[in-house]
């Protein structure tokens, strides 16, 4: 035989599977203040049945815990034609280390294991700090910045505007020259007042240029960061009198915003744009946002790092009923047609290593979003991974409360609570490879049915330990997720099913939760998985199964072995949103999603490592809410007063 036929036939023949597992790039992503996230790159285990086992402890500890196994990802589609995106996940394996202490090392040991084999070093051990609380330091100089037209007592050295705090910049023309700037470690203290820059003039006091955007690009470091807060003798207002963006700060690195209050202006804190720079490091604390477009927004993938914490985001949606986006040529837009997009997100980010936590977000289209990228950049470092989103409180959302939308790796969303969000609750639109974690959130009122929106063919989702009171409904199909502890309770919503499983492919598992069916619908749990070998992300009608009761399901599917069909009085007090009244308004005041010692969801949960180790009882609880436990935190933690929007 030829040369030319021998590689002719030889590129003929099928691929030879390869089921042993070969190690390749082991990648620690960035530390949060709770959660480490890694990534373990792998070739081979075509039969995908390699696994990897992750145990802890801090440094120095002598015994080890039990962490979560890295979830196995790899070869599942991502897609959605009308924007041309597709893309298929690189083989490997990804997790997180989740609930540790802030600013503590840990050593952290990885464990391959394969029936077929393993080619390369099978175990990783690493040390790894998470991150501490963003800290001013102390030794830097004290900058004071009074309001035009202050005429009392200055603190020394003393300036007439931010602006020329950061950068000794003078008026004009002559705002451009930055010959005194501001030092890693100092501290710009605005005193009481209105600072409402007069855009429209040539020598304006606060310095700001004729479309009243202030830019701060000044680089810092994470030990010495340059700190923007008010001087604590009264409110200190920053107001965009209208314009578009109040403050750019995508080129800046380390910096810290307290106290303070943004109002008045399309956007707040622009971080940074798609293939442009982004900002690192950037702290947004304890602040007041009112009557803006947009909080805090960066779709850059070179934005790292931020801290968006304890902080109140009110929009200018309408607080009086619930709206959403789809518009009058939807059937399901309701009696109003569609909301007017006034206030878009209050925080939406991209990059690493982001912590948004505590927050209180009310009258936004979105609340917290990672941005819908796209096909992520090869670089782990330019990924939207190892971000977490926690205590967050939202009220009155016209689409949705949380998106994960373009996350890749590691994506935390826990111990948030959402009321009235007019479209979805938790979205992942998609997330390409995954994990994210969405555990112990609160949904209620979702009149769509669209208590996750898995959508655009997402992968690597696992759900657990969450308490919903809306339908499951969304059947574009999803691929690699698996859900436990959960509690979804209908609320008698005409011709609508309580839950609806959409596998693309043969990675799915679903137990040990609870389910309150919608009175007088047959169709109560829908199916969709593939037959063995087999994937089903554009499935044909006769694909899908429907069931009337679980006893039913768990018999045809072997999933839900440990589930159980529950009603309202699991609950101390809870009773369901009217299916009737779409646009009604609820208030978690009002709402206790505390369980009833002895109820059937007592007790009735499977164990998943660091996640609910603390159980009480002889088993853990489903829902959010441990049965005899305090209730979480929602939203800022110096703030007293409930509701927040009030």
């Amino acid at each position: 035989m030829s040369i030319r036929r021998f590689l002719f036939a030889a590129l003929a023949l099928p691929a030879v599977a390869q089921n042993a597992v070969e190690p390749g790039r082991f990648t620690v992503q960035h530390p949060t203040l709770h959660n480490l996230g890694f990534h373990w790159a792998i070739r081979g285990d075509d039969n995908r049945n390699a696994a990897v086992e992750v145990r802890f402890r801090p440094a120095g500890a002598a015994g080890w815990r039990e962490a979560l196994p890295l979830l196995r990802i790899g070869g599942e589609r991502i897609f959605r034609r009308r924007e041309r995106l597709e893309y298929t996940v690189p083989h490997g394996f990804a997790g997180s280390i989740l609930n540790l202490e802030p600013d503590t090392e840990y050593e952290c040991r990885f464990e391959m294991r394969d029936p077929d084999g393993v080619r390369g070093p099978a175990v990783q051990t690493v040390r790894v700090r998470t991150r501490g609380e963003p800290k001013t330091p102390p030794g830097g100089r004290i900058l004071h910045v009074y309001p035009p037209g202050y005429e009392g007592p200055r603190q020394e050295p003393a300036f007439s505007s931010l602006l020329e705090a950061y950068y000794g910049a003078g008026l004009g023309d002559w705002s451009v020259v930055w010959e005194r700037p501001a030092q890693p470690g100092d501290t710009i203290v605005l005193h009481a007042g209105l600072y409402r820059p007069e855009r429209l003039n040539y020598v304006d006091p606060m310095m700001a240029p004729f479309d009243g955007t202030q830019w701060l690009t000044l680089k810092a470091t994470p030990g010495r960061p340059i700190t923007i807060r008010a001087a604590g003798d009264g409110e200190v207002i920053l107001d965009g009198g209208g314009n578009d963006r109040l403050f750019d700060v995508s080129a800046s690195a380390w910096h810290i915003f307290e106290n303070l209050t943004f109002r008045n202006t399309g956007v707040a804190l622009f971080a940074g744009m798609k293939h442009h720079k982004g900002a690192v490091g950037l702290t947004v604390r304890n602040c007041r946002f009112e009557n803006i477009g947009f909080g805090v927004w960066t779709e850059s993938a070179e934005s790292r790092d931020f801290h968006i914490a304890d902080n109140i985001f009110l929009g200018r949606d309408d607080r009086f009923r619930l709206i959403g986006w789809t518009g009058p040529m939807w059937a399901s837009a309701g009696a109003y047609g569609s909301h007017p997009l006034v206030s878009y997100y209050a925080v939406k980010v991209y990059g690493p290593g982001h912590v948004i936590a505590h927050n209180a977000i009310a009258y936004f289209h979105d609340g917290i979003g990672i941005s819908t990228y796209g096909t992520p950049e090869p670089d782990p470092e330019l990924q939207a991974s190892s971000i977490d989103i926690y205590g967050n409180d939202f009220h009155m959302m016209n689409d949705d409360f949380i998106e994960t939308d373009g996350g890749v790796h590691n994506i935390r969303v826990y111990s948030n609570r959402g009321v009235n969000a007019a479209q979805g609750g938790y979205s992942a639109q998609p997330v390409f490879g995954g994990p994210v974690y969405f555990f112990r959130n609160v949904v209620y009122h979702v009149p769509t049915g669209v208590a996750f929106k898995f959508s655009a063919k997402p992968a690597g989702l696992f759900v657990w330990h969450n308490t919903i009171i809306a339908e499951q409904t969304v059947r574009d199909p999803y691929s690699n997720a698996h859900f436990r502890n959960n509690l979804f309770l209908g609320r008698d919503t005409a011709d609508r099913g309580i839950m609806t499983w959409a596998n693309a492919t043969g990675q799915f598992s679903s137990d040990f939760n609870g389910f309150r069916p919608n009175r007088g619908v047959r169709a109560q749990y829908s199916w969709l998985a593939p037959a063995p070998g087999s994937t089903a992300y554009e499935p044909s009608k006769d694909q899908w199964r429907t069931f009337a009761s679980l006893a039913e399901f768990r018999t045809a599917t072997g999933q839900e072995q440990h589930g159980i069909e529950i009603d309202y009085d699991i609950f101390l007090n809870l009773s369901p949103p009217d299916p009737a009244n779409r646009h009604a308004v609820y208030h978690a005041a009002d709402l206790d999603f505390r369980l009833r010692p002895g109820a059937a969801a007592v007790d009735a949960g499977g164990r998943i490592p660091t996640v609910n180790d603390r159980f009480t009882g002889k088993a853990p609880d489903l829902g959010a809410i441990e049965s005899g436990s305090s209730p979480p935190r929602y939203g800022p933690r110096w703030l007293a007063a409930q509701p927040f929007y009030r």
